[in-house]
């Protein structure tokens, strides 16, 4: 997996705009007609675009925290995106936004209290291996691809 570039955006904050980018669309989702989209070699729907962010925003976390306790992260075994769920492909209604609301802000917030917690060296100078703070907090950006991928179901 190629590192993430980052810049000089605040790292809680790119996490948070991730969340209300994929939230804004969200607020589409119940228009999804029940079609599942096809996105590069996968499948999506709104479900699974929720989901695949949650997952990663809790997998990432368990590793920032691992780390941070001088523990190495425990493997993740999510089957991540390139498996669709029964659950994935069920209409997206005004219950599940409101879930997903919660879910990714809460989600959200954590990640903004932990990386804000942290110095600039911590953030670049992690401990352990693997990316630094800053690169998974930039990674993690890089999320809205499942939101994308399902997109504007209004326009």
């Amino acid at each position: 997996m190629t590192t993430p570039r980052t810049d000089d955006r605040v790292p809680s904050q790119v996490v948070t705009a991730m969340t209300d980018h994929v939230l804004r669309l969200a607020a589409t989702w119940t228009a999804w007609d029940g079609r599942p989209i096809h996105t590069d070699d996968r499948v999506y729907t709104p479900h699974k675009a929720v989901r695949r962010v949650a997952d990663h925003l809790i997998d990432h976390l368990a590793e920032v925290e691992a780390r941070l306790a001088g523990r190495p992260p425990q493997p993740d075994h999510w089957h991540a995106s390139m498996s669709t769920t029964p659950a994935d492909l069920v209409p997206f209604t005004e219950p599940d936004l409101d879930e997903a609301r919660s879910r990714l802000t809460r989600l959200a917030a954590v990640w903004a209290v932990r990386l804000d917690s942290l110095s600039e060296r911590q953030l670049d100078h992690s401990p352990g291996e693997g990316w630094t703070f800053r690169q998974i907090a930039f990674h993690l950006g890089e999320s809205v691809y499942y939101a994308d991928s399902v997109g504007d179901l209004l326009s």
